[in-house]
């Protein structure tokens, strides 16, 4: 008995529906071969390039690092023995270093640079920020002129400073305060060691107020104008623009101004170094130049190296900055606003 017509043109349709979806699942798996051999390149080539990135990270980053906190809590005579030369202590370095005075003492040099310097640098540099990204003529001309001392070695600012500003004789200062007056103050020891401080800590900040001054200016110049036009046109006068828009915008780049202060005033060196008429005086010491003596027994102040030793105050050092940054993140929330 013949099938009805329309059971042939449903076996009909099923067969061309399956022959289609064999044709369509026989395109996707080549296409998923074809995938999976190009993800497998893919993965090759970011390998390849990732590799050379990540050696060196492990070499000049990580290493060094893990070396060092070992090293803090070993005795070693000299930074370049070999391991089988070092005699373990434990944590005996640290015990030391918090029991020295002169260490204690370093620590809080570089805290009153760490606090007064950077209100001084980050109050100064973001008021020059603000001067020039408010469309004053000679923007770069100024720009340029604040930045350069960063283009000068720190040696090089410290010898003039030394030399021609502080200089008892015909120094720059005296000669400025002279002519209006101020004799007194002109006559001023400023290199002895009760003010020998405060001239190191002035003439630092000097050299890093045009560093942190583009970082403003960075961020300042992100901010729309259109948002300080809409203020001006609600009755919004140049100071409450700037305090609440302009600071409120910045918190960012605050938390960037800070992280680089910290780092900088950590590895605090040359400075301090050129400002001592002695190796270890005690009103411009600070830990890195504390921890140069102890690690390659400079001076008359340090008898014995003791490479760990030095380790230990190095690891402090990021301790402390790690704790920095942390605080920073805890009382700095950038808010998410679009500029």
């Amino acid at each position: 008995m013949a099938s009805p017509p329309y059971l042939s043109l449903k076996n009909l349709y099923s067969e061309n529906v399956r022959k289609t979806s064999e044709k369509q699942m026989r395109q996707m798996a080549e296409i998923m071969r074809e995938g999976g051999n190009e993800m497998k390149n893919n993965k090759k080539m970011i390998v390849g390039f990732l590799a050379p990135a990540v050696i060196i990270f492990l070499i000049v980053f990580l290493y060094p690092i893990i070396r060092t906190i070992m090293m803090s809590f070993f005795k070693i005579d000299s930074v370049t023995d070999t391991m089988d030369l070092w005699t373990f202590v434990g944590i005996q370095n640290y015990e030391k270093l918090f029991g020295t005075a002169i260490f204690r003492k370093s620590m809080l040099n570089l805290f009153k640079i760490w606090a007064l310097g950077g209100a001084i640098v980050l109050s100064v540099s973001l008021l020059f920020g603000v001067i020039l990204t408010s469309g004053i003529r000679g923007k770069k001309f100024f720009r340029a002129v604040i930045y350069l001392p960063n283009l000068v070695s720190a040696v090089a600012l410290a010898t003039m400073w030394l030399q021609y500003v502080y200089s008892s004789k015909f120094g720059l200062l005296k000669s400025v305060l002279d002519a209006v007056g101020l004799h007194k103050l002109a006559d001023t020891p400023w290199l002895d060691t009760d003010h020998k401080f405060w001239a190191l800590l002035f003439a630092y900040c000097f050299g890093m107020i045009g560093y942190h001054m583009l970082i403003w200016m960075s961020g300042i110049e992100r901010i729309s104008p259109e948002l300080y036009e809409a203020a001006t046109i609600d009755g919004a006068n140049r100071p409450q623009q700037f305090r609440h828009m302009t600071l409120p915008l910045l918190k960012g780049v605050f938390k960037t101004n800070i992280t680089m202060w910290s780092v900088s005033t950590a590895a605090f060196f040359v400075w301090s170094q050129m400002f001592s008429t002695v190796t270890a005086d005690e009103a411009t010491i600070v830990p890195v130049q504390y921890m140069y003596m102890q690690t390659f027994g400079a001076g008359n102040a340090v008898t014995e190296r003791n490479a760990g030793y030095g380790a230990a105050i190095g690891i402090i050092l990021c301790i402390c900055i790690v704790i920095i940054f942390t605080i920073c993140n805890k009382l700095i929330k950038e808010d998410d606003l679009e500029f």
